[in-house]
This record gives C-alpha cells, structure tokens and sequence, in this order.
C-alpha cells in the first residue's frame, strides 16, 4: 500500500493550507520563503489538485478515478467530485468527530472499528449514502482511545449533513452534502479544467 510520508506541517506550508482542515492543531514557525514568481496557470490548477489530494488523503489514481466517475455524473464536475471525496467513509467518520485526524479515521476503518447499516466495512473508500447509520463497533465502543478521542474533537462542529450521537458512538448521513456545506479551501473548478486538457 503506498502512503504519503511528507511532513503535515511542512506540505501545508508549501500548499498554503491551514493544518485544521486536517485535524491537526499544530502551527508552524517557520514562514516558506517564495520567490517574487508568478504562478502559472498550469502551477494554480496544479496546487489546487495537489491540495485536494493532501486534504482527503487520496493518491493520484483514485483520485482520476473519481473526477472521470464525477464527469460522468448529472451536474457541475467540478461539484460532484467534492461530495465524492466528502462523503468517503473516512472523511465521514472524522467530520462525525470520531477521529482527531483524517489519516486516523482512515486507521480507524481499516482495522474493522465501524459498521455501516450494521455491517462491518474495512474500505476508507465507501461511500456513504443518505439514510446510512455510521457507528464504532459494540466491542470498541468502551475502548479508552475512543474516549480520548471524543476530549478532543467532541467539540468540533459536525455539519449539517450529518446527525451525530456522540454517547453512542454512532452518526447518521442525513443527506448528502452541498458544495457550499463543504468547508474545503480548494478550488474545484481548477481541478477540472487542469483534467479536461
């Protein structure tokens, strides 16, 4: 399985990005020191992918994947890919506040912790419907990392898309999201024009 190594911190600060959007609290320093260059439209829609990618934790085939499915979909591309990447069942579970990060909402799901409608899923990737009932499964529910889990992102705020039970463990998609309830500092419209040449 390949896995981005990169520093958080330091490719935030290359992608001029805030850590939150990541789960992460940190800040850094240190300033990036750039050159009076301008940006090419090219190195913008380049970023603006690269960005996206960094921010759902998706590799560069998955991700091609999902703008050619988005392309394919009724609706703006640039739109649909959004709410595919949004409502992965490992961004699903961070915005839930189950996890403090996307990379450990992505552990989470992969060592068989969630249930989906009451079946057990393995795959970060799923996606999630509306009317899909999320929630950590019976035998980690009183585990100690889910408690201290919830001390720290039990204050984050869960949108409106989504109905968590914090006590229980458990969430539903109420619908799935808009692209305005999407939070995301990225620029989609880039992502598709830089595809589409």
């Amino acid at each position: 399985m390949a896995r981005d190594m990169v520093p958080v911190l330091k490719r935030c600060r290359s992608l001029g990005l805030d850590p939150i959007y990541l789960g992460v609290d940190k800040k850094s320093n240190r300033q990036l020191i750039r050159g009076t260059r301008k940006k090419s439209e090219y190195g913008q829609q380049l970023q603006e992918k690269q960005k996206a990618k960094f921010i759902y934790g998706v590799l560069e085939k998955p991700f091609r994947n999902y703008y050619e499915k988005a392309s394919r979909m009724k609706g703006q591309s640039g739109e649909n890919l959004m709410i595919m990447l949004e409502s992965r069942l490992d961004n699903v579970v961070f915005r839930l506040g189950f996890a403090r990060t996307r990379k450990e909402a992505r552990q989470i799901v992969g060592h068989k912790h969630i249930s989906v409608n009451g079946k057990t899923v393995n795959i970060p990737s799923y996606l999630v419907k509306a009317g899909d009932v999320i929630e950590i499964r019976e035998k980690y529910k009183t585990s100690q990392r889910y408690k201290d889990i919830l001390e720290v992102a039990g204050a984050r705020l869960v949108p409106e898309w989504l109905e968590a039970n914090q006590e229980a463990l458990s969430g539903t998609v109420k619908e799935l999201p808009t692209r305005e309830q999407i939070d995301v500092p990225v620029n989609e419209m880039l992502i598709v024009e830089l595809y589409s040449k």
